[in-house]
């Protein structure tokens, strides 16, 4: 038995089934490589998700997790510290918004934005008590939260966790009539992803932002941006919604690549009228902005901004699209998506994606399969033309 079976079997034996990985053991990684704990080499084609924007282990971003864990890790916020105002100050300043709240996960900070948009229903808008609603969009996928799966259109999300959270109204994505037409007196917000990457890499028609921000700003609603995938350079902008003109949210969430991919770091920013509703008491978070998570998240945005990673994943994502789709196979669908967030979607009658990521590990890359047809194509920023060469060689061989 290989050490990579060995540890599945240790590891399934008290592990819950809530997951379905590829039988890789990853043991170590640097930049846009992994080796498993047989010594196989892996290019990383799915980078946790989009949380390692900035490659694994980024030298500067390590340094400022050793350092910082070695003088003060947690205070809570009972207390101030003197990092989180620091990395709060850079993160609004990218985002051009006044104030953020931090919190842990990407779970989380919808969470919080959910809150806060209620509250200003309430204490701005003038809703009535316990009756604000939210509008988003079928194909979602905001968390694992029973509020966030009760909204969710995906039954297997959201199937076995009810009774579900009330308050929450679905529209078509990239329908923004179906927007204006599902909003009441009483709709607080519309929570809505720019791209919708975990339901297949599903992009919106051109010009639905501008239009989506327009119709919240023509009826008193506020606009809420999911960019946990989508944001700090991914799709060749450093937020997603900047693809068009006149479309910044008044609510912006932010997570995983937030953290460097090294700790768990999220917030939601937005103005200082909004924000400011906050009360003491009213939320929180023992380990929201938190000296080890603002250290790490001020130095997560350094590099974005010191490497260009958003200008970098603008053209390496052009490249990458080019050379696919110089892959003539009657296997893929439908190559889509914007930077390096891309998506190979194949025949049905040519297999599921996971049959090509299964056959793609063994040649060495770790790509992600979602929603049975689609391959999502997600390398670290830092990623090279001659490392997505040998990828485009692997995927046109797998293919033949």
């Amino acid at each position: 038995m290989t050490r990579t079976a060995e540890i599945i079997r240790d590891t399934e034996a008290v592990t819950a089934r809530n997951y379905a990985p590829l039988p890789v053991v990853i043991a170590r990684a640097e930049g846009v490589w992994a080796w498993d704990v047989d010594g196989r080499r892996y290019l990383d084609c799915v980078s946790a998700y989009s949380s390692l924007n900035q490659g694994h282990r980024h030298p500067r971003i390590v340094a400022a997790l050793i350092e910082q864990a070695e003088r003060l890790t947690l205070t809570s916020r009972a207390f101030h510290n003197d990092r989180m105002g620091a990395f709060l100050r850079r993160l609004c300043g990218l985002c051009e918004m006044d104030m953020a709240l931090p919190m842990n996960t990407g779970a989380e900070a919808v969470e919080t934005a959910i809150k806060l948009a209620r509250l200003w229903g309430y204490r701005s808008k003038g809703i009535p008590d316990n009756a604000a609603g939210i509008v988003a969009c079928k194909n979602n996928f905001h968390g694992r939260t029973t509020t966030l799966v009760g909204f969710s259109s995906e039954p297997q999300y959201r199937d076995g966790f009810g009774p579900h959270t009330p308050g929450f109204t679905l529209v078509d994505f990239g329908d923004a009539a179906a927007l204006a037409a599902a909003i009441t007196p009483n709709t607080a917000a519309f929570l809505v992803e720019p791209i919708q990457a975990e339901a297949g890499i599903l992009m919106p028609p051109a010009g639905y932002l501008a239009e989506v921000r327009r119709i919240c700003s023509a009826n008193d609603v506020l606009l809420v941006f999911d960019e946990i995938q989508t944001g700090l350079g991914r799709t060749g902008k450093v937020f997603a919604y900047e693809h068009e003109a006149e479309a910044k949210p008044d609510i912006l969430i932010l997570g995983k690549a937030l953290g460097g991919g090294v700790y768990p770091v999220s917030a939601v920013v937005s103005s200082a009228e909004l924000l400011g509703l906050f009360r003491p008491g009213e939320h929180g978070s023992t380990f929201g902005g938190n000296p080890l998570a603002a250290a790490v998240g001020e130095t997560a945005l350094a590099v974005i901004e010191d490497e260009a990673l958003a200008e970098r994943a603008a053209e390496l994502g052009a490249y990458l699209r080019n050379a696919l789709e110089t892959i003539r196979s009657p296997a893929i669908r439908e190559i889509r998506g914007r930077g390096l967030l891309l998506g190979v979607e194949f025949e049905k009658a040519a297999g599921t994606a996971r049959d090509y990521c299964s056959l793609l590990a063994e040649r060495g890359v770790l790509t992600k399969d979602t929603h049975a047809q689609v391959m999502r194509l997600t390398p670290p920023l830092i990623i090279g033309k001659p490392e997505l060469d040998w990828l485009v060689e692997q995927l046109a061989a797998v293919l033949e």
